[in-house]
Formats: C-alpha cells, sequence, structure tokens
C-alpha cells in the first residue's frame, strides 16, 4: 500500500477482511445462510462466511459475515469537513464571549418534530454534559435555553426571536425516511422567512446520521456528527459569533 492507497486490515496488514451486519426478512435456516452470503457476495466480500446469525422475531434474522474485498481506499479522494477553528479551553472561551460580546451568548435547542431522542441535545447542552466534559450550560457567559423534545418549527423560531437567540442548536435523531434532512430544510426555510437578511440566529444541526458536507444544502452554518463534544460546539459558537470578522459585524449589526 502506498501513502494514499490503503485496503481494510483483518488478521494480517493489507489482506481486505471486513466484517459486516444485516438483516434479511426470513426466519433462521440454511436457506437464510445462503440467501446472506448471496448478499455478500453481490456487495464484493469473496470469500465471504457466515459468524454470526440469530433469529429476530418470527421472520427476521440478523447476520454477521466476515470475509475479504478486493477494494482499494484512495485517501487523497476523501472529502471531509476539518476543523477550521481552534478547539478553546473553557475559561478562553469565557474570557472571549466578555471581552468581545460584552454579553451574554444566548443559545436556544431543541429536537424539532417528532423526534424524542434527547441525549444528544442534552450531552451537550446540559451541566452535566458528556465523557466528563461539562455542556453549555456551565460556562458562565452563555445564557442556554433547552426546550427538549418533539419541538414544532414555527415554537423554535417564536422562541428564538423572544430570546434574541445569537444561535440555534437543533438535534435529530429519527432518520426514517430522511426525516432528519425534511426537519432541517423545513426549519433552515422558516427562519430565512422570519428574519432579514444577515439577522438571523447561527443553526447548527447534530445527529449521528448527517454528512457534515451537506450543510449549505440544508441551509445551515454547521453540523456535527458522533462524537462531537460540548467543548468543540463552544469554541465553535465563539468563532463564528465572537471572533470571526463576519460574526462580529452580523451580530453587532
Amino acid at each position: 500500500m502506498s501513502g494514499t492507497i490503503v485496503r481494510p486490515y483483518g488478521d494480517t496488514t493489507g489482506d481486505g477482511m471486513v466484517q459486516l451486519s444485516f438483516t434479511l426478512p426470513v426466519p433462521l435456516d440454511k436457506r437464510a445462510e445462503g440467501a446472506a452470503l448471496q448478499l455478500a457476495g453481490k456487495m464484493g466480500v469473496d470469500p465471504a462466511m457466515v459468524v454470526h446469525a440469530k433469529q429476530m422475531g418470527d421472520a427476521h434474522t440478523f447476520f454477521v459475515v466476515y470475509g475479504r474485498v478486493n477494494h482499494l481506499v484512495d485517501l487523497s479522494a476523501v472529502r471531509v469537513v476539518e476543523r477550521d477553528f481552534p478547539l478553546l479551553s473553557p475559561k478562553e472561551i469565557n474570557q472571549l464571549v466578555r471581552r468581545r460580546l460584552r454579553r451574554r451568548l444566548v443559545v436556544v435547542g431543541a429536537c424539532i418534530g417528532t423526534d424524542a431522542h434527547t441525549v444528544g441535545i442534552d450531552a451537550i447542552l446540559n451541566v452535566k454534559g458528556i465523557a466528563g466534559e461539562k455542556g453549555l450550560e456551565y460556562y458562565r457567559e452563555f445564557a442556554v435555553v433547552n426546550l427538549g423534545a418533539q419541538v414544532s418549527v414555527p415554537e423554535l423560531v417564536e422562541r428564538a426571536r423572544a430570546e434574541k437567540a445569537d444561535a440555534v442548536l437543533v438535534s435529530q435523531v429519527v432518520t426514517q425516511r430522511d426525516a432528519h434532512l425534511h426537519n432541517v430544510r423545513e426549519m433552515s426555510a422558516a427562519f430565512r422567512e422570519a428574519f432579514p437578511a444577515g439577522r438571523r440566529p447561527l443553526l447548527v444541526v447534530g445527529g449521528p446520521r448527517f454528512d457534515e458536507l451537506m450543510a449549505g444544502e440544508l441551509g445551515v452554518d454547521r453540523i456535527f456528527g458522533r462524537g462531537t463534544s460540548p467543548r468543540e460546539v463552544a469554541s465553535y459558537l465563539v468563532h463564528a459569533l465572537v471572533t470571526s470578522r463576519d460574526g462580529t459585524q452580523k451580530r453587532a449589526a
């Protein structure tokens, strides 16, 4: 393998071994295992073997398949969103907001639509945070309003207006039939309609199924994926709203 071309690693370097899991709508028997191997073969896994199979209910089976693929990965062609802002400490964040903004930075957060999964938004906003890192409520120069779950888009817009929000954070976990994409497009359109150009709050979206490259397409300012920490979100908000020239002018207008 060269510096930019790599293959999956399983037992030995560059052996191309991968493991994948899926569910088929068939009861567990020999035919079901054969169907799983057929599917794996069509996906380019050859040879493949079923290393785990478990019946799920009366008519479904969950499989784990292990095998070799011949595909290569070109690292030079990978497109990702790199962090383009410094990761600051809580003390640095508070100092910048106090010195440059000269008031508390207002954040309104919610899970919109029918999404009732508040674990993500709570991890970022609540003082208890996640993995030993405190959420945005911990930052004394932040004013945080957590609206919780199943908030309608009109309600979110009105609350953001009432609170004079600098930023709106939305978490979406439910993704059936691309509900997360539909909800975010609806939200961004509503904020564009409700606020004059250059005056709307910063729109930040997070969730495990979002593609961070889709921010422009969805009409939001930033998308954060799984593993995002509260400090990373706080650092971005300070960068976008306080330290960058465009953010400072936008909020001071």
